[in-house]
């Protein structure tokens, strides 16, 4: 119990950072989505020390484990545009396949770049 209890409050931490996010965000007229700039305050809070990474390690596990299900909404709503995926939905396709190699391409520069340099400091 006390662990769903842990889990569930770092759940509720992170949507309170994301709903505040993106409050502040339109008042401040910044052009990023405020859950955006909430998880690179988090980082920065992680980074500085203000937060423990076992304050939120697994709330986050657990959201990042669960994804798919926050994706499931938008792959429904596709559904009433059948006609829009019959006439471009190999172009389509070939753009999201594309974009997200190259999301993954990047993501694992930066990582490898990132533990080469944790690799060099360690040493």
């Amino acid at each position: 119990m006390k662990a769903f209890v842990r889990l569930g409050s770092q759940v509720l931490f992170f949507m309170a950072v994301s709903k505040g996010m993106n409050v502040i965000t339109p008042l401040l007229q910044l052009p990023i989505p405020g859950s955006i700039i909430g998880m690179l305050l988090v980082f920065v809070l992680l980074l500085l020390g203000v937060i423990k990474l076992e304050w939120v390690e697994a709330g986050a596990a657990w959201l990042l484990a669960e994804m798919l299900l926050f994706f499931i909404p938008s792959a429904v709503g596709v559904l009433p545009y059948k006609s829009l995926l019959l006439g471009s939905g190999l172009q389509i396709v070939i753009v999201i396949v594309s974009s997200t190699a190259l999301v993954m391409a990047c993501a694992g520069l930066v990582a490898q770049g990132l533990a080469k340099i944790r690799d060099r400091g360690a040493s």
